[in-house]
Order: C-alpha cells, then structure tokens, then sequence
C-alpha cells in the first residue's frame, strides 16, 4: 500500500515545473485585437510594440505599458471627467467631446464655446513616452488654440466663419500633436452660447436689418414702376407725334393737290392764284370761328377778315366754289374725251362707206 501512493521526488519536481512552465507560457500569452496595439517593455525600458494577433511575452521581466486617457461623461448639463489607464492602445479615430469654455472676442464680447475634437494616435510609443498625459494635453491644447483663434475675431464674424474657425484650430494643433504620436483629424465648433442681453440685441439688430431690406426692396419696385411710366408715357408722346406729323402731311399734300386742281381747273394766271389763296384762307377763317365762340359770348371779325369773305363771295361768282371748279373741270375733262371718241367713231365709219 505504502508503494502505491508514494510519489518519488523526481516526479514531484518534475510535474512542478511543468506547471510552472504552462502557467508562464499561460501568463505570457497575449492576444491583441485588430486596430490595438501594446507597448511592452523590457525591466522598466521600451523593448517592442505587440501588433494585432497572437504574441508571446516573458512574464515578470516584459510588462506592458499602459497609457492614461480622461474622456467626459455627460450628468445632466454638467461633464464629468473619467481618468483611466489602458494597456491597449486604440488606434482608431477618437472623439473628445469636451465641456463649453468662455471666450472673449475682439468686441469684449464673452460667448461659451462646446467643440468636439477628432483625433488618431499614430505612434503609440511617443504618445506613451513624450507626453505625460496625452488626452489631457490634447485638450488642453485644444482649448486655448480656441480662445487663441476667437480672441481674433468679432462676434458676427464668429457667427459667419465657423469653418475657418474650425480650419484655423486644426492647423495650429497639427504641429505640437506630431510630437505625441497623434493625428488632429478635425475640430467642430459644436455651439455657441452668448448672454442674453447680447443675444436680444442682435434679434432686434436681425428684425431691423430685414425691415431695412424690406423698404430698399418696396423702393426699388416703386423706382422701377416709375422708369417704365415714364418710358410709358414717352414712347406714348412719340407716338402721338409722329401720328401728328403724319396726318398735318397728309392733311398738306391734300391741300396741296386740291389747290392745284383748283388752279388747273380756272387758270394759273397771277390773279387767279390770289383769289384761290384769299378763299382758302377764309373758309379756314370760317371753320376757326365756332371754336373762338366758345371763349366768349361775342365775336368781333377784323377789317382784314372782312375783306377775306368779299373775296370768297367773289370767287364763288366768278367760277362757284372750290370743289365746283374742280368738278366742272373734270366734266369738262370728260366731255372732250368723249367728243375726241366720237369724232373717232364717225371717221372710221365713213372710211368703211368709202
């Protein structure tokens, strides 16, 4: 019995470091999920990086080194900061949504500020050995770059130039984040608050900047309403003149032809032309005078107008009136030509006799 249960001294040392090397091959086996990396170091100093897979360790002489990172969590309206220590190192693209802070801009204006900040750790070894806290640097950073950049500018171009805000704040982290091993992928200026006084202010400044508008805009449409009545009104003007001008014409050419039908028809000699002229100019005389009735209850004829009329009566004894002289010239006219066919007519029958 005593041989059976008794276990020599060999076997006893032997199954002992068999366990101790499973244990430490065990505690030495590292496993890194993808997008994570761990800085190992070798008694106290770096010795390598362990990338994404399965990785071997010594243990109690190779130890990774874990990093310090402060993210926020949000209670209510208030943030608060949570330090932790992490042995992997992610390597994906991070968000810092930090707390508002107060800025002064250039019109003394004091506006609260919450960003958001987006960055990569690029090299995990400087990001663990050249700064001491790197999330904490980072926003702290991050935090007086903005007060740098706003403290530049004026409340309303704040308001207007959120983006070059955000391309100014990028550019001036770039350089000191390089030096820790990371990446500033981008900056967002996520709100803006101002006190209320301001904020009123620039409501009713808004209301009266849109009334302004509203006013250019109603003059301007008067304005142009006004251009085209009075380009209405011109082109009317012209018109109207030009329809003048065309009827007086033609109203003289009528003239004109009727005077020479006249003349034509009693003889162009020098006499003759006065007294078609003396009777023209009283029959316009006699149309003119219900128009000068109307301006009083009396008309008084001149002595010239007068004579003008004996004029007219004597025209009309010697040949009738205007329009008669021009008919029985035309009668005439006709009647010669008639006696010319005629005369025509009766030689040729009396040629056919012959």
């Amino acid at each position: 019995m005593d041989s059976i249960f008794s276990i020599s001294p060999g076997f006893f040392i032997a199954g002992l470091i068999l366990a101790i090397g499973i244990s430490v091959i065990i505690k030495g086996l590292v496993v890194v999920r993808q997008s994570e990396v761990m800085v190992i170091e070798r008694l106290g100093s770096y010795h390598r990086l362990l990338e994404s897979g399965i990785n071997l360790i010594i243990p109690f002489i190779e130890q990774p080194r874990a990093i310090t990172m402060v993210r926020y969590r949000k209670m209510g309206e208030e943030y608060q900061a949570v330090t932790s220590h992490e042995a992997r190192i992610d390597r994906r693209e991070t968000v810092m949504d930090f707390p508002g802070q107060p800025v002064v801009t250039t019109d003394n204006v004091t506006v609260r500020i919450n960003g958001a900040l987006y960055y990569q750790i690029i090299d995990p070894k400087r990001a663990v050995y050249e700064v001491e806290n790197m999330s904490q640097a980072v926003e702290v950073l991050a935090k007086t770059t903005l007060r740098s950049v706003v403290g530049k500018m004026e409340l309303d171009r704040l308001f207007e130039s959120r983006a070059e805000v955000n391309n100014e704040i990028q550019a001036a982290m770039e350089e000191p984040a390089s030096k820790w091993g990371v990446k500033i992928s981008r900056v967002e200026v996520q709100d803006i608050a101002m006190p209320g006084e301001v904020e009123e202010a620039m409501r009713l400044q808004m209301a009266a900047e849109r009334k302004r508008r509203a006013t250019v805009t109603e003059a301007e449409g008067e304005k142009a309403a006004a251009i085209a009545m009075a380009q209405g009104q011109r082109e009317s003007a012209i018109l109207n003149a030009q329809g003048d001008k065309e009827s007086a014409i033609l109203r003289a050419q009528g003239e004109q032809e009727s005077i020479k039908l006249v003349l034509s028809a009693i003889g162009e000699e020098e006499e003759h032309k006065r007294t078609v002229v003396g009777y023209l100019l009283g029959q316009s005389y006699i149309k003119a005078l219900p128009n000068l009735a109307k301006d009083g209850e009396r008309v008084f004829i001149p002595y010239e107008s007068s004579a003008l009329l004996g004029s007219m009566g004597m025209f009309r004894e010697l040949a009738g009136s205007p329009e008669d002289a021009v008919a029985s010239h035309l009668t005439t006219s006709t009647d010669r030509a008639a006696m010319r066919s005629g005369m025509a007519a009766g030689a040729g029958a009396s040629a056919s006799n012959s």
